[in-house]
């Protein structure tokens, strides 16, 4: 068993899984998003995309940039979140929590894709 693998694959699938955490509940009801699991979701992306840099194939690089695109829309949806509490003053509106939780949609599609790469890829390992 390939440790680097595990750890690549383990932070890939919790990637995802933090990012559905957070997505899953009523679109546009702040009381179903927790600003702490969207922070983890950031961080362990982030750590994801750290991960994918040493792989130098054609496979590699679409890892990366599904990865890219994760943190990019989680980042954006940081600054949304962080938009409507700090800079408006009205707090978490349902209009802001729904675009905080559509751009963690896009988000968890790119993790998925990334998670579909990752087992194609797995397949096709010959022993």
């Amino acid at each position: 068993m390939n440790l680097e693998k595990v750890i690549f694959g383990f932070f890939i699938v919790l990637a995802a899984t933090l990012n559905f955490g957070f997505f899953i509940g009523d679109i546009d009801n702040p009381a179903h998003h927790d600003v702490y699991e969207l922070f983890a979701a950031i961080v362990v992306n982030l750590i994801a995309t750290v991960l994918k840099f040493g792989d130098r194939t054609h496979i590699g690089a679409i890892h990366l940039s599904t990865s890219l695109v994760a943190d990019l829309q989680l980042i954006a949806a940081a600054l949304v979140w962080s938009y409507g509490v700090h800079l408006t003053g009205q707090g978490m509106t349902p209009e802001i929590t729904a675009s905080v939780v559509s751009l963690s949609g896009g988000a968890l599609f790119a993790n998925v894709v990334s998670i579909v790469i990752l087992i194609a890829e797995t397949i096709m390992q010959k022993r």
